[in-house]
């Protein structure tokens, strides 16, 4: 398996890849995807793809958010979203590809990455609970166990507070929970 940055040519591969990794909800995360992978500059954000047998089997997206830290805003990343086509999870592709872009992130000395996600799955990789390292979640909809954050070695003791994610994640309704029934 190789681990790549995504390339042009790669964006129906993902967006395929999303549809089957997420069935009912692949159509928002493809579209929130493409939305915030046109954000990305060289130096802010990541989108990573793994590469089997020439088919991209696993994809990872990191983009930029803020910190709304007492001192200043603080520049940080979001992992969202992270797909493995069915047939290739419980193979460690997902993992390759969180690790292989926290990595990446760590030297251009990115401070924190925040998500929303399993804590058994992503604790693995040293993220916690956000609450636990008083950061606070930008929407009550976020489960307080699903709000993680890793801090990484540009972290300072001071860059606490609230995050604020991108446009992108309200206009295509990608923050927590919704309670259908309500």
């Amino acid at each position: 398996m190789d681990l790549r940055e995504e390339q042009p040519g790669d964006r129906e591969a993902v967006r395929n890849l999303h549809l089957e990794a997420f069935g009912d909800h692949g159509r928002v995360v493809g579209e929130l995807t493409d939305a915030l992978r046109d954000t990305l500059t060289p130096d802010c954000g990541l989108s990573l793809v793994a590469e089997q047998a020439g088919q991209v089997v696993g994809h990872v997206l990191f983009s930029r958010s803020l910190l709304d830290a007492p001192r200043r805003l603080v520049d940080v990343q979001v992992l969202s979203p992270l797909a493995v086509r069915p047939s290739h999870q419980r193979r460690g592709v997902g993992a390759a590809l969180v690790r292989s872009g926290v990595q990446i992130l760590a030297q251009r000395a990115v401070p924190l990455v925040f998500l929303e996600g399993n804590p058994a799955y992503y604790g693995r990789f040293g993220f916690v609970p956000g609450g636990e390292l008083d950061f606070r979640k930008p929407s009550l909809r976020i489960p307080d166990a699903a709000f993680q954050v890793l801090r990484l070695p540009a972290h300072e003791d001071w860059m606490t507070g609230t995050l604020v994610y991108s446009e992108l994640f309200w206009q295509h309704d990608a923050v927590g929970l919704r309670d259908v029934d309500a």
